[in-house]
């Protein structure tokens, strides 16, 4: 693998277009927009404050900058860099702001999430849907942009509203109500602490939607009836031997030694190089790391927080919350678990190939890993200093990542898919 120069970055704000022609990065107040081939820059935009978030839209034309300190979204065109929109919540605040899949309407969620304002480019009308639930991963649209489904907070009910994107009006719901000990119930029930969804994924062919929730378990919906599934649970032991077991282990090229146990000894008052990594396949059973939660605060370390599909719909990466070094990886074709992969740091962040069933995943470390059903690799960052990796993004063409930290980005240019898979095979070695 090669890696390119390392840019200046903000807030972890890094994305390609979904063209795969362009590199979108934000330095404070400034928006770079790069060529991906020679990442020269070739637009430079100037926002009024610090920028918060950045996304393209969907025909990579136009992209948003939300500043949610002041409420404030401006639009900016790619084609026509004099062309700019400014849209000003005003009072109601600003706390989430994304692109429709038609590239022409903007949501933002104001303020303790009391609505979502739908704001079309090109008629300037408003629309607002009501009742949005405050979780990360609450809105995720179908592939060809008809619907979106939300996930609701309605009377102390949890909800999963599909919307049709094309006037902004309810079509149906399918009402998840969960008790304490985490049984779907089918009719309303009242209890005392009852947290519900967390996070919502459709798949990419549009046939599953899949539900996380703090009781950590996964709901799968048919897309014809709305009905469960099946529902996938997150154990913190694994007795399944049919279930590979993947747990990175880490050496030290100083010493020579083998694998050594987590966490690796520092010894000495100088820095030592960086350990070396690689996978090991574990014989079940397995006790997973887990975290005792803290169930009395606000937004508690419970729960499926992460959801994805692969780019086929075969297969759906999750991490649960309280458990966080590991990902797992469920076939959704035959509706189980797949393999689990348990790493020594808690994992940021993960995200799938788009153009095959290959899974990108980083730590917070100067690593990054991957998985694909051939099985696991891990990656150094090379340069001086550790390169701490706190989110990736990939190319369309899935031949390059983005790799992004606190200051920092820089891209990672794969090898081809034969290489990699012979050294995803070789599961005891590392690069």
């Amino acid at each position: 693998m090669n890696f390119s120069e390392v840019f200046k970055l903000s807030g972890l704000l890094c994305k390609f277009s979904p063209d795969g022609k362009y590199l979108a990065s934000c330095v404070q107040y400034r928006l770079v927009v790069r060529d991906v081939n020679t990442l020269q820059i070739v637009q430079l935009y100037t926002c009024l404050d610090q920028i918060q978030h950045i996304e393209w839209s969907a025909d990579s034309l136009f992209i948003l900058c939300a500043m949610y300190k002041r409420g404030l979204v401006q639009v900016w065109s790619l084609e026509q860099p004099e062309w700019h929109c400014k849209i000003d919540e005003g009072s109601a605040g600003l706390v989430a702001s994304c692109w429709s899949p038609d590239g022409r309407h903007i949501l933002n969620t104001t303020e303790f999430h009391l609505r979502i304002t739908v704001w079309s480019l090109c008629t300037k009308s408003v629309s607002y849907i009501k009742y949005p639930k405050a979780c990360l991963q609450g809105t995720t649209f179908t592939r060809d942009g008809r619907y979106m489904a939300l996930a609701e907070r309605r009377d102390c009910k949890d909800y999963v509203s599909i919307f049709v994107c094309s006037d902004w009006q309810l079509l149906r719901y399918k009402i998840l109500l969960y008790s304490l000990d985490g049984r779907l119930l089918s009719a309303y029930s009242a209890y005392e602490w009852s947290l519900g969804i967390k996070s919502v994924a459709w798949s990419p062919s549009s046939q599953f939607l899949a539900v996380g929730s703090y009781d950590g378990k996964v709901r799968i919906l048919n897309h014809v009836t709305w009905k469960m599934i099946t529902e996938f649970e997150h154990p913190a032991a694994i007795n399944n031997p049919k279930i590979v077991m993947y747990k990175e282990a880490e050496k030290s090229p100083q010493l020579g030694l083998g694998c050594l146990s987590f966490p690796p000894p520092r010894a000495g008052a100088g820095p030592l190089p960086t350990p070396e990594s690689k996978y090991e396949i574990a014989s079940v059973p397995v006790s997973l790391q887990t975290l005792k939660p803290v169930t009395d605060r606000a937004n508690p370390k419970i729960g499926v927080g992460m959801l994805a599909f692969s780019p086929d719909s075969y297969f759906l990466a999750t991490r649960n919350d309280n458990i966080p070094n590991a990902v797992w990886v469920w076939d959704i074709q035959k509706l189980r678990l797949f393999a689990v992969l348990e790493q020594l740091s808690p994992v940021r962040a993960f995200q799938w190939d788009p153009q095959q069933p290959r899974l990108a995943i980083c730590t917070g470390g100067s690593r990054v890993y991957l998985w694909s059903p051939a099985g696991c690799l891990s990656v150094q960052v090379p340069g001086e200093g550790d390169f701490a990796v706190l989110s990736l993004c990939w190319h369309l063409s899935g031949d390059s990542m983005a790799l992004l930290s606190k200051d920092h980005f820089c891209l990672c240019f794969l090898e081809t898919v034969a290489a990699v898979g012979t050294a995803c095979r070789q599961l005891g070695g590392h690069t």
